[in-house]
């Protein structure tokens, strides 16, 4: 099976650009058959048309892009294969997108700008075409130069620069826009403490103990079960949410039952799985492993269910505006263009995940299991936290924030501890001239370079999709004046 895993995962990443992108050629050529053949027709028909096939481009590079942040740090543990996790997503991002993904969805992502506000459902239309082909581009470049970056925000800097384009300045939510620069800094910082914070006490309690099987017996249950528990509370509160909202309360009653009914099944399994372990930190990983293949698909099913929405949202408000002749708040997504964006997430994910996955997971920082564990656990508390107190955080930011926070909590405890070392053996430990102190402020545990491009891409995503929107605007603007 694993020999079967490495082929596939070889022969997806050594299949040459030209073969990716005849077959990513193929899929819009299928998109524009199956639009052409579920929108019966009427006046609009031809834009509708064009409409399904800039969504399903929107869709694969939302596939390509954003869903390494779910199975990134499961791959770089190993954990999971590449071809495992390319499998695994594609089938829970497809489930969440049909399943979860919701029957309404808004026609203006985040309230950026208001439907009234337009005259007429023709401006309408080539305005949400001209945010979904700028966002698409956004993020195609992103892939291409390596930065993960938030889909929703690439969609709502379309959205601002088409609006901008159509209505002039005024139309804009600016207070709902200085809420999501905020989270440019909110979600990765907090992202990256909390999963600082569950390394530090994995460390503390079990990795730096003389008995690591005792530590692992007492916590790795509890770890799991939290882990559980958290992720029954994310799914409810994110993964359902378009089909299903309870109150707070309900969301805490279900994640608090989930994590007794797990540590009752797991405490048990895991005790008895650790007898006769070594006492190893490679042998403590393994007890990790199953949990991080099941974060994975939940954080996958999420994400299908919500971002989505990226990509078929502005696709269905363009389908509705065409039939109904009215620009509406909300409007129902057709059954063939909720399958376009499913689709179009795996095959996006399919051709062109690997790059990004391996980014995510190996490029930044050095994985394990219970650092990637730490990275999964975030991302769903930070989401939960952040849900809960109102902000508009994007989850790609929180993924990312938190592998660089484990590099740089690793950064951190390397250099403490190597210290403490150099003032226990002093020049003792000296290896090729350098004091074990000087090796520790020498040694980079997270690459600086991908510091550098992701957060450039974070900080530019929205106003370089909001120009990139404005100028197809007008473009499209003056070749029907023609």
């Amino acid at each position: 099976m694993v020999k079967f895993d490495r082929v596939g995962a070889t022969a997806i990443e050594q299949a040459g650009l030209a073969t990716k992108l005849g077959l990513a050629l193929l899929f819009l050529l299928i998109v524009w058959v199956g639009a052409t053949i579920a929108y019966s027709g009427g006046e609009q028909h031809t834009i509708v048309i064009i409409a399904g096939i800039v969504g399903g481009y929107m869709a694969m590079n939302i596939g390509a892009n954003d869903v390494a942040n779910n199975v990134g740090a499961a791959v770089g543990s190993r954990a999971l294969t590449l071809m495992g996790a390319l499998i695994i997503a594609s089938i829970f991002e497809a489930m969440g997108a049909i399943v979860a993904g919701g029957d309404v969805v808004g026609t203006i992502s985040k309230s950026i700008v208001a439907p009234e506000d337009f005259p007429n459902s023709d401006m309408f239309i080539w305005c949400m075409l001209s945010a979904l082909l700028a966002a698409g581009l956004w993020v195609n470049f992103a892939t291409i130069v390596g930065a993960p970056v938030s889909t929703t925000h690439a969609i709502v800097g379309g959205v601002v620069g088409a609006g901008i384009g159509a209505l002039g300045f005024s139309v804009v939510n600016w207070p709902m826009m200085a809420k999501i620069a905020a989270s440019w800094v909110i979600s990765p910082v907090l992202g990256g403490v909390i999963a600082a914070i569950f390394l530090a006490f994995i460390k503390a309690n079990i990795i730096y103990k003389d008995d690591k099987i005792a530590g692992a017996k007492r916590w790795v249950p509890i770890l799991v079960a939290l882990m559980a528990g958290v992720f029954s509370a994310y799914l409810v509160m994110k993964g359902l949410k378009r089909v299903w909202k309870p109150e707070p309360w309900l969301i805490v009653t279900i994640g608090a039952a989930v994590f007794a009914v797990a540590y009752a099944i797991i405490n048990p399994l895991i005790r008895r799985q650790a007898e006769g372990m070594e006492n190893r930190n490679k042998s403590i990983r393994t007890l990790f492993t199953i949990p991080l293949i099941c974060s994975a698909a939940l954080l996958s099913f999420a994400h299908g269910s919500n971002d989505v929405a990226n990509a078929v949202g502005p696709l269905a408000a363009i389908v509705g505006a065409a039939e109904s002749g009215q620009v509406a708040a909300k409007v129902e997504i057709p059954l063939w263009v909720m399958f376009i964006g499913a689709a179009g997430l795996s095959a996006g994910l399919l051709l062109f995940g690997p790059k990004l996955i391996r980014v995510v997971g190996q490029q930044i920082t050095r994985m394990n299991p219970m650092r990637a564990y730490c990275v999964a656990l975030s991302a769903a508390i930070t989401v939960i936290i952040a849900s809960g107190l109102g902000l508009p955080v994007s989850s790609t930011h929180i993924a990312v924030g938190a592998v660089f926070g484990v590099g740089f909590y690793r950064e951190w405890q390397t250099g403490r501890r190597t210290h403490i070392n150099h003032g226990r053996y002093g020049e003792a430990r000296k290896i090729k001239g350098i004091n074990p102190e000087e090796q520790a402020l020498r040694r980079k545990l997270v690459r600086r370079n991908h510091l550098t491009t992701i957060a450039a891409a974070w900080v530019i995503t929205v106003p370089a999709s909001a120009v990139i929107a404005w100028g197809i605007f007008f473009f499209l603007q003056a070749v029907r004046g023609m």
